[in-house]
């Protein structure tokens, strides 16, 4: 009988297993991929210099007024700046970051679009983190643009410090008739907030100590007892049913932003932890992979939306480069076949579609993800 049981028990264990890929990927099918993805970016950025923009809008997206385009249009102009500054292998793409950063340097003052809507945020932190890592670069170093990038890193702090929330983070909605400041803010924008923060610090920005402590104390209480991160930061987390959105299997890609975040900021976010969100990434990839290219946000099981899976197997694809070499092998496979799935004929990759926003911001973590898990890896400062 113990033996029948102890059979049953570790059954039950394997079921409950990350089921981990038992091959490696080619690595020329993601040195295409990558190649692809910044030729894509390459032709597809705008005159001034961004990349995305209000064309080919859906249902939706008909939600968001002009200025709302415009933020989207913003933050993905950052990423993909970041990811032609950083991955760039010509002088075209020289040419491109330098064009973009133009662009991020003009637009640097960002304001709310809407009494309800605070999507302008995505705007500040992206462009945020792109002017900081330029700042960093040792091609803008000496440059003539490096004035110009301090003074736009300056303004960019002062509108995530008007935009943080008083619970320490940073959300996408407000509402209406609340105060300016608006009050609901979401454990994952917040986590690429404090992100940005740390850039600009690593820059030599000024950067509000208050308000980054105040945005790391926000991450770290979102955290659950179950390793999860709440969708929004709140004393207590929200609607813990079976197939709640803060249950695991909807937290999978804020488990590894917030992870990353906290770690980059100090905390004791150690390797088991890192291990564990990672474990949990492969095991439950399955309900990322059913929502990717969902029209409807948060209609997949556990209210994943479209949007998570591209950003989830980014900031994954960081996390991972913290583990022992030994240790990634059994990660890095689930990583760089999600993002392959994403990647389109053209060399575009997408999850869910917001206007002409949709591909470059894709792209960009796309590609930057694949660097990631590369070999030799990147290293993740």
């Amino acid at each position: 009988m113990k033996a029948l049981l102890a059979s049953i028990l570790g059954l039950a264990s394997l079921c409950n297993a990350p089921v981990f890929a038992q091959k490696t990927v080619d690595p020329e099918r993601v040195s295409l991929a990558v190649q692809s993805g910044l030729e894509f970016l390459a032709g597809d950025q705008n005159e001034d210099g961004s990349w995305g923009g209000v064309a080919n809008q859906t249902f939706t997206s008909s939600f968001a007024n002009v200025q709302t385009y415009r933020m989207w249009q913003i933050g993905a102009t950052g990423l993909a700046t970041r990811t032609m500054l950083e991955q760039g292998s010509s002088k075209a793409h020289d040419a491109a970051a330098d064009r973009a950063l133009d662009y991020l340097i003009a637009n640097a003052t960002i304001k709310r679009p809407a009494e309800w809507d605070v999507d302008n945020n995505w705007a500040l932190i992206y462009s945020l983190d792109a002017v900081s890592r330029a700042l960093q670069h040792p091609r803008y170093k000496q440059h003539e643009k490096r004035a110009a990038l301090i003074t736009a890193g300056q303004t960019l702090l002062t509108g995530m410090r008007k935009y943080q929330s008083p619970r320490g983070g940073w959300g996408y909605y407000a509402m209406p008739d609340a105060a300016w400041r608006p009050e609901w803010c979401t454990s994952f924008m917040t986590a690429v907030g404090v992100l940005s923060l740390v850039e600009a610090k690593q820059a030599g920005l000024d950067v509000d100590e208050q308000m980054f402590k105040a945005s790391v104390k926000a991450l770290k209480m979102s955290r659950q007892p179950n390793g999860a991160f709440d969708y929004g930061v709140a004393p207590i987390a929200r609607h813990l049913n079976s197939e709640s959105i803060n249950q695991i299997k909807g937290s999978l890609g804020r488990i590894q932003v917030g992870h990353l975040a906290l770690r980059r900021a100090g905390e004791d976010i150690d390797e088991k932890d890192i291990e564990w969100g990672l474990e949990q990434f492969v095991k439950h990839h399955k309900f990322l992979d059913v929502a990717r290219n969902k029209p409807i946000p948060h209609e997949a099981y556990y209210a994943n939306a479209a949007y998570f899976y591209l950003f989830a197997h980014y900031y994954a694809s960081q996390v991972v480069q913290l583990l022992p070499e030994a240790k990634r092998a059994k990660f890095v496979p689930t990583i760089q076949e999600g993002i392959l799935k994403a990647s389109q004929k053209n060399g575009s990759m997408w999850d869910f579609w917001i206007a002409n926003s949709t591909k470059p911001y894709g792209t960009a973590f796309g590609v930057m993800g694949l660097v990631n898990t590369q070999e030799p890896p990147k290293s993740t400062r």
